[in-house]
């Protein structure tokens, strides 16, 4: 599958009071994602090494690859759907997007604004106004 993602993902993770950042990158099919998680050294020692390791203050970083699943699904309505896709698939599925309890214009502002916001999804801000509408409305009726 492949999903457009301008750049690499960025989100915040707080564990054990310090603030790491996962990196996400798909491979070549868009499927494997490479994520940065924190693994403690025990005081005094370090954790085993593996590879793509990095460490540093009692911290070690482990690459860990991630298989997600494979969908195909994209959001319906050609051209009026190609912002959605283009930005809200590198995180959401089709699907789980278009099961969602229908919500007025006003909120589905509000959730976008807390993706772009709060878990610095990679929404570009001029394609916000065609996702808001294309979540408020859906596609359009005969397409």
């Amino acid at each position: 599958m492949a999903l457009a993602i301008g750049g690499i993902a960025r989100s915040a993770v707080a564990v054990a009071g310090l603030a790491l950042t996962s990196i996400r990158a798909p491979d070549e099919r868009g499927q494997r994602m490479v994520l940065v998680a924190p693994v403690l050294a025990a005081e005094g020692g370090s954790a085993a090494a593996a590879p793509a390791t990095v460490a540093g203050g009692g911290v070690t970083l482990r690459s860990t690859s991630v298989d997600l699943p494979d969908s195909d699904r994209l959001f319906p309505g050609d051209s009026e759907a190609d912002a959605i896709n283009n930005n809200c698939l590198s995180c959401h599925s089709a699907g789980m997007v278009l099961n969602q309890s229908r919500l007025s214009r006003t909120d589905w502002q509000a959730e976008v604004d807390k993706m772009r916001n709060v878990y610095l999804a990679p929404v570009a801000a001029q394609d916000v106004p065609a996702i808001v509408e294309y979540l408020a409305n859906g596609p359009s009726k005969g397409k």
